[in-house]
């Protein structure tokens, strides 16, 4: 794995040892097409990344000129990941913080809804839950309800091309999907109150 863009552009990530099944990291193809697609709506903005793994959504928003970026995933391993892979990507300065969270488990959604403080205000939302728990579908209403999300905020969820996710979720319309081999990104805007 390789960052494809900005300041960083050809650095290596490092990947998960041992079990591989625990990590499924989305390809470097898949993830350049995206912030193709992004252009320069990653400048400046703060990120939030769902199901970390390897930091990889994260530090390549990071190099393309994102302020700040917060992951959370359930496994420390993956916060010492994070880590390495930042502090060997990026300057020491860049703004980073891991949160460990089981974001499978309904208590820790509830957590994640109500423990995000509220000047906190996320442009960019990526989640790459693990296939076949249809975690993504579960997860957009926390995410939407709350309270964390930039009025121009747009969350993408990657997920199984054979996964359908719904076109509406309270305030998030779906703007786009992508389909690169087996898997699917999901694109959803914030949706104004006059429903613009």
């Amino acid at each position: 794995m390789r960052i494809t863009g900005g300041l960083a552009r050809g650095r290596r990530l490092l990947g998960p040892k041992g079990d591989q099944q625990l990590l499924r990291p989305t390809c470097d193809r898949v993830r350049e097409a995206l912030f193709n697609i992004l252009g320069s709506r990653v400048r400046h903005a703060v990120v939030l990344e769902l199901f970390a793994g390897t930091g990889a959504w994260g530090i390549e928003a990071l190099s393309r000129g994102a302020r700040a970026v917060l992951f959370i995933d359930e496994a420390m391993a993956s916060g010492r990941l994070i880590a390495t892979n930042v502090s060997s990507c990026l300057n020491a300065g860049v703004q980073a913080g891991f949160l460990r969270l089981h974001l499978d488990k309904k208590s820790e959604l509830a957590f994640l809804s109500g423990h995000i403080p509220p000047p906190h205000r996320f442009d960019l939302v990526f989640m790459d839950p693990p296939y076949g728990k249809n975690l993504a579908a579960d997860l957009l209403p926390v995410v939407e309800g709350a309270h964390f999300l930039a009025p121009n905020a747009l969350v993408v969820a990657e997920e199984h091309q054979s996964i359908l996710l719904p076109r509406r979720v309270g305030a998030l319309r779906l703007q786009d999907r992508r389909r690169y081999g087996a898997s699917s990104l999901w694109l959803y805007t914030v949706c104004q109150p006059n429903g613009a």
